[in-house]
């Protein structure tokens, strides 16, 4: 296999970057997220919106899909049920804004972008991995 297909730290933050923008361009505590557009809208569906609501639904199907590919549904559970214990744990411990919706939601949001990315970047690595030269 050629050594450009290789996985580097280069390739695992752009596979994070894309998908901290299809997760933080759904939804973040701003109003310069999909939600809130629609939500200003009154949730009344016009062309740009269902036109911005495809392109965000390819991109977390592009995400999620490789990210099952790599994790499996069940690994994916685990991975989410982990961090969501760890923060619960954390909070417990008083080291956790709690009463800060808008960090909790960052933090949420940063958590499900690395659980995708991961997911992405193990997919490329296994393909790399057990792909024979050819």
């Amino acid at each position: 296999m050629a050594a450009s297909a290789r996985l580097t730290l280069g390739g695992f933050l752009a596979r994070f970057a894309f998908a901290l923008l299809v997760v933080g361009a759904t939804y973040n505590p701003t109003r310069y997220s999909f939600y809130a557009w629609v939500r200003s809208t009154g949730f009344e569906w016009q062309p740009p919106t269902v036109f911005a609501g495809v392109v965000l639904l390819i991109g977390w199907f592009i995400c999620v899909r490789l990210a099952v590919r790599s994790y499996g549904g069940f690994g994916l559970l685990l991975a989410n049920a982990f961090l969501a214990a760890l923060y619960w744990l954390v909070a417990s411990w008083g080291w956790l804004p709690i009463e800060n919706v808008a960090a909790i939601s960052w933090l949420g949001m940063l958590s499900v972008a690395a659980i995708l990315a991961f997911g992405m970047s193990c997919t490329h690595w296994r393909r790399e991995r057990f792909t024979r030269p050819g």
